[in-house]
């Protein structure tokens, strides 16, 4: 059976959001409305003057997507998505993009897991080399224009089903696995791999890591230190 390498994408390979980058280009172009970037102003200020936190700020950016994508046709997602994806391929960080070259290298087979448009991913992770994605599916309406509903929403959310269901359906094991996260959101599949991985985690990760002795490193600049 293959062995299995584990990614969450925004903030574990990805220097930024993929929902950041694609609700910003979706109002530039005129798709949402510019008063959508107002759903998440106060929240982007409070975190890039360090008086507010990363994940409420995201959390905000989220809310203006799914409150503004009503409508709109696939077409024209797939290809703002598709242009983000080609825009930011490098912007990644060294020490996962090493990695995932290392486990392609080893014959890993490559799994992504986000709570990201999977739309979105298909185009990001594709570039890296991903054997299968997992991440939010909009639901399409008629004339291929999205409802605004997402489906199977309690089922992408818990991250430790999706790894169990992807592990079934590709015949992998878990023997030899590695995990990387840097959320609490990634601490159901953690908990499955041999190889847990917290990288840059934020501070709930990074008190789960240290009680379970989980392996913490982080990237910073050109240097990658490894804290446990």
């Amino acid at each position: 059976m293959q062995k299995v390498a584990i990614f969450d994408i925004d903030g574990t390979i990805f220097r930024s959001s993929l929902y950041i980058q694609i609700v910003l280009r979706l109002i530039e172009e005129g798709i949402f409305k510019k008063t959508a970037a107002q759903d998440f102003a106060r929240q982007k200020l409070a975190w890039l003057d360090r008086k507010g936190d990363y994940d409420v700020y995201v959390k905000a950016v989220v809310g203006a997507f799914t409150k503004n994508i009503k409508g709109v046709a696939y077409d024209d997602f797939s290809r703002v998505a598709e242009e983000v994806a080609a825009e930011q391929k490098d912007r990644v960080y060294r020490f996962t993009r090493d990695l995932i070259k290392e486990c392609k290298r080893k014959g890993y087979f490559l799994l992504a897991i986000s709570h990201s448009p999977k739309g979105a991913l298909d185009h990001f992770c594709k570039r890296l080399g991903f054997d299968k994605v997992y991440g939010l599916f909009y639901e399409m309406g008629p004339m291929e224009r999205f409802t605004g509903r997402v489906m199977e929403e309690a089922f992408i959310f818990n991250k430790a089903s999706v790894a169990r269901h992807a592990l079934d359906k590709e015949g992998l094991t878990l023997r030899g696995s590695i995990g990387v996260g840097d959320t609490e959101s990634d601490i159901p599949f953690l908990e499955l791999v041999e190889q847990p991985i917290c990288f840059n985690p934020n501070a709930k990760l990074f008190a789960h890591a240290r009680r379970n002795s989980w392996k913490v490193v982080v990237e910073r600049k050109d240097v990658v230190y490894k804290i446990q």
